[in-house]
């Protein structure tokens, strides 16, 4: 169950906040049968948990990659039905590789609304450590520039029982990795297409794009649980 720092599941209210919406759009949502219904605790009073989080995210991305909300139904009702919130977090990280760099310049008020939450001057010192946001050069007052696509990711770190130093470490190391893997897949297929025309090697970049990016994030899930897995054993 999603909760406060002292243990409290999240109300309807507290849930919107979170994921940065409305109570009115987790309710729609909950209608359309795109959310779980929520645990009824005393007062009949609903309570949220990981997965409505985990969902509502996934339902946004998919939103601003422009999927309609009968694409999004269809997409959901494909994906099983116990999944965790850390396997919607996967599926919502496929959708989010493919939107733009969106680097957008906005107000204290738009970034603690884009965020669901208010932001303390140590969060926003976090958030710009993190490469996520960065004060607007030439603007007065609370103006900054806000990396759209890493915002959430950023928020959720916030609470992350980490040091800073080991967030900042972590993300260095994913950056390497991520760009030696690249490069070596990138030079591996370049040697297999280089007797191809132009427009036949951009369709094969355009068709191998998603599943490179989507084996990726499934092996590298798979190592991590194993990783784990060793450790905690």
């Amino acid at each position: 169950m999603t909760t406060h720092a002292d243990g409290t599941p999240l109300t309807i209210d507290e849930l919107a906040a979170r994921a940065g919406v409305t109570v009115r759009t987790v309710r729609f949502y909950g209608s359309k049968g795109l959310l779980p219904p929520p645990m009824i605790g005393p007062r009949r009073v609903g309570h949220y948990g990981p997965d409505h989080l985990a969902r509502l995210a996934l339902i946004e991305e998919l939103q601003q990659q422009g999927m309609t909300l009968s694409a999004i139904e269809r997409y959901l009702g494909q994906l099983p039905a116990d999944l965790s919130p850390q396997d919607l977090a996967i599926h919502r990280a496929v959708v989010a590789s493919w939107a733009p760099d969106a680097v957008d310049t906005v107000s204290r008020e738009e970034l603690e609304r884009r965020a669901g939450r208010p932001l303390a001057a140590e969060d926003v010192e976090r958030l710009a450590a993190m490469n996520v946001v960065m004060a607007a050069e030439g603007a007065e007052g609370d103006t900054f520039r806000v990396d759209s696509g890493l915002l959430r990711l950023g928020v959720q770190l916030l609470d992350v029982p980490l040091s800073q130093e080991v967030i900042l470490a972590a993300r260095k190391v994913l950056i390497e990795h991520s760009r030696a893997a690249a490069h070596a897949l990138s030079q591996l297929l370049r040697g297999a297409v280089t007797e191809r025309d132009t427009k036949e090697v951009r369709s094969l970049s355009a068709h191998m794009h998603p599943l490179v990016v989507q084996a990726l994030l499934t092996t590298f899930q798979r190592s991590l649980n194993q990783e784990l897995r060793e450790w905690l054993d």
